[in-house]
């Protein structure tokens, strides 16, 4: 099964800040982009992001769903899956959601460890968020394409 082509787009959805990622053409890597930020009680940054899947050439959009620690979709979620599907609609592409649980707390320990302070840090926890989401949907997805026996 081969693998399909084109960029893939991640977002960390977030109340004020939207963590962005985006992978290489061939699906293997995730790398961060600059964070979204809304002001409290706007719209989420829809029409920036369609115009970073416009620049990147993205063919699918992965949006981490804040799950509560139950798995159940509580507000949070919903906002996400809303997000996700404005996405979908607006750019016509397909988009997936994946439980993003311990994302964040994964990029707050990264962060940490590499020195980044918690003052200076919101904006790029977001992004290394993102990118947790996305390389574990890139990875997922490589795992099912190894996993499928060759149709030939």
């Amino acid at each position: 099964m081969t693998a399909p082509a084109g960029r893939v787009l991640a977002v960390d959805w977030g109340e004020k800040r939207f963590g962005l990622a985006v992978s290489d053409p061939l699906r293997m890597i995730a790398q961060p982009l600059p964070t979204l930020t809304r002001r409290t009680g706007k719209r989420a940054p829809v029409g920036a992001i369609l115009e970073l899947l416009r620049t990147h050439e993205v063919t699918e959009v992965v949006v981490g769903l804040p799950l509560t620690p139950d798995g159940h979709e509580g507000p949070a979620a919903r906002e996400a899956r809303a997000l996700g599907e404005a996405i979908a609609r607006r750019s016509g592409l397909p988009a997936h959601f994946l439980d993003e649980r311990m994302t964040t707390a994964h990029a707050v320990k990264s962060a940490r460890r590499a020195g980044v302070k918690d003052e200076d840090s919101r904006a790029r926890i977001d992004q290394m968020a993102a990118v947790g989401i996305l390389q574990q949907w890139l990875d997922a997805q490589t795992r099912a394409r190894a996993e499928q026996p060759d149709r030939a």
